[in-house]
C-alpha cells in the first residue's frame, strides 16, 4: 500500500514550510515557503552562517537592504533544491503601507534577478491587510507574483482573489489555536477534529467561495498543527507542510481520497469594497486578532534577524 504522502502528492501540490535548506534538499518538494520566523531559526544554525555574509560589508548601506540580501540568499539557495517557486516575505512592519510594500517587493525581485533568477520562480509574501492587497494588485499587473499570507477569513481571501493575487495562504493551525483557546476547558479535541476542525472548516469555506467564483487564485493551506488537518484538506491546490509532518505522512500507509473538489456550479462574483472588507474583518474576532498578532510576531522576528545580521557584521569587522 502506498504511503499517505505519496497519495497526497497525487491530489495536492506539496510545499515545504521551512527555512532548513537541508530538509528541503532531502524532501524535494515542488515549492518552498519562508517567513521571518523560519529564516531567523535557520540563520542561527551554524550550517547556514555563511548565508549571512550576503548582507555584505558596506556598513553605509541600510540594515533593511542588508536584510533583503540575506532573505534572497536563503531563497536562492532553496531554489537550487526545488523545481518550483520560493516565497520570500515583505517586512511585516510595512503591512499598512501600500507604497512601501510595493517598493520592497520590487527590490526583492531585483535582487533575485541580479542572481539570475527569473521572477516566475519567486512569490512575494504580503500580509492580507487592505493595504497589502492593494499592493499585490499593482505588483501582479507588473508581473510580480504574490503569496498573500496571514489570511484567516473568507473576506480576506476574496479580496485577494479580486485583486488578482497568484496565491493565498489561509492559516489552518492559527485558526485552530484561537478557537481552542477561546473554548478553554469546554474544548473537545475529538469533536473538533477532521472536517470539524475550525481551521479546516475555514479553508473549505474559502475553497468553495473562490472555486465557485472561478477565480484563478491558488489556495494553499498553511500552518498545520497535525497531520489530521492536512488529510482533511486533501485536494486543496497546494499545502505548505513542515518537514516533521511530511516525514510522518511518508512513514504511514493508508488510503486517501480527495476531501476538496471544485463545485460544479458557478456562483456570481461580487467584488468586496473596502468598507465591506473592513466590516467583515472587524466582525470576525478571530481573524482580526490573529492578523494583528501575526504581524507583530513577524515584525519582532524581523528585528531579531536584523540584529543577528548586524552582530555578525560587527564580528567580521
Amino acid at each position: 500500500m502506498a504511503t499517505l504522502l505519496n497519495q497526497l502528492m497525487r491530489l495536492t501540490t506539496i510545499v515545504a514550510d521551512t527555512g532548513d535548506i537541508n530538509a528541503i534538499a532531502r524532501l524535494r518538494p515542488r515549492d518552498a515557503t519562508t517567513n521571518p520566523s523560519l529564516i531567523l531559526k535557520a540563520a542561527t544554525q551554524p550550517a547556514y552562517a555563511t548565508l549571512l555574509s550576503a548582507a555584505g560589508e558596506d556598513r553605509t548601506e541600510s540594515l533593511a537592504l542588508r536584510l533583503d540580501r540575506v532573505l534572497v540568499a536563503f531563497g536562492a539557495e532553496i531554489l537550487k533544491h526545488i523545481d518550483g517557486r520560493v516565497s520570500t516575505e515583505v517586512d511585516a512592519r510595512l503591512s499598512f503601507d501600500t507604497r512601501a510594500t510595493i517598493e520592497k517587493a520590487r527590490r526583492l525581485t531585483a535582487l533575485y534577478r541580479a542572481r539570475g533568477i527569473d521572477r516566475a520562480r519567486v512569490l512575494i509574501k504580503i500580509a492580507s491587510t487592505w493595504e497589502g492587497i492593494r499592493a499585490a494588485e499593482t505588483l501582479e499587473r507588473e508581473g510580480i507574483h504574490c503569496n498573500m499570507t496571514l489570511l484567516f477569513s473568507p473576506g480576506q481571501a476574496q479580496a485577494c482573489a479580486d485583486a488578482g493575487a497568484t496565491l493565498i495562504s489561509p492559516f489552518v493551525g492559527r485558526i485552530y489555536d484561537w478557537h481552542k483557546k477561546a473554548a478553554g476547558a469546554q474544548w473537545d479535541e475529538a469533536l473538533n477534529a477532521g472536517v470539524n476542525d475550525p481551521g479546516v472548516r475555514s479553508v473549505r469555506t474559502i475553497y468553495e467561495r473562490l472555486k465557485g467564483g472561478r477565480y484563478a487564485t491558488e489556495i494553499m493551506g498553511a500552518s498545520f498543527r497535525n497531520t489530521g488537518q492536512v488529510l482533511a484538506l486533501a485536494g486543496c491546490d497546494l499545502m505548505t507542510i513542515s518537514p516533521e509532518f511530511l516525514d510522518q505522512l511518508a512513514a504511514t500507509e493508508g488510503s486517501l481520497e480527495a476531501a476538496l473538489t471544485p463545485p460544479s456550479t458557478q456562483s456570481e462574483r461580487r467584488p468586496l469594497t473596502e468598507v465591506a472588507f473592513r466590516r467583515e474583518l472587524n466582525d470576525d474576532a478571530m481573524a482580526t486578532e490573529k492578523l494583528a498578532e501575526g504581524i507583530r510576531i513577524f515584525a519582532t522576528d524581523t528585528v531579531k534577524l536584523e540584529q543577528l545580521i548586524d552582530a555578525r557584521l560587527r564580528q567580521a569587522a
